[in-house]
């Protein structure tokens, strides 16, 4: 898929008109915003610490050649001509290959709208065109409001790392989720 390319619009809840499409490079600022605010704000995810320029431009070069030559999708939410979110899967390689590995984040203020729930399905549509049938991902045991979405949408709790997310000095077990793909 090429960068930029318009997959489908629909409207969120709020009655905003949402875009989903693949990431360019004219998102690269909304994409840098987006994940340092979404550090300033302290939701449930990985990385801990603002990104420079610099490594938010590596990051996207990376995917954008994945994305134009099918080794992984990542599709934005665009509101109003702004990145608002993005799913990304990423196939797993050799007798996991059939297995993607999803994560997906929302900027405050475009969450419980729906536009999550678009985004996984979409995910999923693309998952199969790249020929996966299993998607797995992981969620801070913390996360009701994921683990919600995810179980309404057909994923399913299958295990959980212990203490595998430490945050502020206090453990957070990681739950794994998975949702077959086939049929």
């Amino acid at each position: 898929m090429k960068a930029g390319t318009v997959i489908r619009k629909f409207y969120a809840k709020d009655g905003r008109e949402v875009t989903l499409r693949a990431p360019k490079w004219d998102d690269l600022d909304d994409m840098l915003e987006f994940i340092n605010s979404l550090v300033d704000e302290g939701v449930d995810i990985m990385i801990d610490t603002k990104q420079t320029r610099e490594q938010e431009v590596e990051w996207l070069a990376g995917h954008i050649t994945k994305i134009e030559n099918d080794k992984e999708t990542v599709i934005v939410a665009e509101v109003d001509g702004r990145f608002v979110g993005q799913v990304e899967v990423t196939p797993q390689s050799m007798r996991s290959k059939h297995v993607g590995v999803l994560g997906i984040a929302l900027k405050d203020g475009y969450r419980g709208i729906g536009i999550g729930t678009e985004l996984l399905n979409e995910a999923e549509t693309q998952a199969r065109r790249l020929g996966l049938e299993i998607l797995n991902l992981e969620v801070f045991e913390t996360n009701e409001r994921a683990k919600h979405v995810y179980g309404k949408v057909g994923y399913r709790e299958v295990g959980a790392w212990p203490k595998a997310i430490k945050r502020d000095g206090v453990y957070i077990d990681a739950v794994l989720m998975s949702k077959e793909l086939l049929g």
